[in-house]
């Protein structure tokens, strides 16, 4: 699992967005399968999505055709929370650290990705 929160790029530099999902849009969120949460700010999206995400974007399609494609409506996401979701599980894909955003602290159950970088710390500092 994974939250992401939006951001966008200000003269400031960047910070988290004002758009916020209203009731309805939350409503209509978590009713997605593969929808694990939703606030009015985060979405977490299930593992198997993120999955199949990347498994459908490395045969050519786009993040949008996938986030549509598996009953997303990108105009309530947002576009940019779409291509932020895409950077950030390409990066985990490739065993690049991905930064964690706010709604990664505290959950229950790491995430595959999580478990094997701490079992290699662990057996790290076992080693040696």
């Amino acid at each position: 699992m994974g939250t992401f929160l939006y951001t966008e790029e200000t003269t400031e530099g960047i910070r988290l967005s004002k758009k916020r999902f209203t009731e309805d849009e939350r409503e209509k969120l978590s009713k997605n399968r593969y929808v694990i949460k939703v606030s009015d700010k985060a979405i977490t999206y299930a593992d198997e999505f993120k999955q199949l995400f990347i498994d459908q974007y490395m045969t050519g399609k786009t993040p949008r055709e996938i986030f549509e494609a598996h009953g997303f409506d990108v105009t309530v996401i947002g576009m940019k929370r779409v291509e932020q979701s895409a950077e950030r599980w390409k990066k985990e894909k490739e065993g690049l650290p991905a930064i964690p955003s706010g709604g990664d602290r505290g959950k229950k159950e790491p995430t595959a990705y999580k478990t094997v970088i701490e079992q290699s710390t662990t057996l790290s500092v076992l080693l040696f």
